[in-house]
């Protein structure tokens, strides 16, 4: 059985795509998936299956529209996992999400990009923005007492930006802490 992180992109934002999340365990038990939970109401899964992470993204893509009322263009599924999860966190920049008081830290999860097509399309204010790239995905930071002047939000209004999925920083750790207990490892 492989264990997989699942980020769905765009579901419960700003009062689109409500998706219960008791809801949504259901139907991915319904699936024929394992182990099955979530994680807050972002759009953020764990579960279990014998199939290939390919095979569990087409197969989420094709049942949450059926299930669920959704604007198909907005709604996008990522499967990491365990190791690709594991990959991101292990490989952050060195101090990033180390200072949550002082910075806001996001993981900037790409679907079906690369780092080096989007990470010209960040415009990071210098003394408040900073971004890295990784594998799969941009490591973006923020000074919280600054964030007013932020320049990261721009990227909403580029074309990239649905083909992205944010999560910050303490809830990218804590999924990662999820598969791992979820896969019988150490957290």
């Amino acid at each position: 059985m492989n264990t997989y992180g699942i980020l769905l992109r765009g579901i419960n934002v700003g009062g689109k795509n409500i998706v219960p999340m008791s809801g949504l365990r259901k139907c991915m038990e319904e699936q024929g998936f394992s182990n099955v939970s979530t994680y807050i109401a972002s759009g953020n899964l764990i579960l279990k299956s014998d199939k290939d992470a390919a095979e569990v993204k087409a197969q989420i893509e094709r049942v949450l529209p059926e299930n669920f009322k959704l604007d198909d263009g907005f709604v996008k599924v990522l499967v990491l996992t365990l190791h690709q999860l594991q990959t991101i966190v292990e490989n952050k920049p060195e101090g990033f999400g180390e200072q949550p008081e002082e910075y806001h830290s996001d993981a900037i999860f790409l679907m079906g990009i690369s780092p080096a097509q989007v990470l010209s399309a960040f415009e990071p204010r210098e003394g408040v923005d900073k971004v890295w790239s990784g594998e799969g995905v941009i490591y973006a930071q923020r000074l919280s007492s600054q964030r007013t002047k932020s320049r990261l939000n721009k990227i909403m209004e580029t074309p990239f930006y649905k083909s992205m999925t944010i999560r910050n920083w303490n809830t990218t750790t804590k999924l990662l802490e999820l598969l791992k207990k979820l896969d019988g490892l150490p957290e």
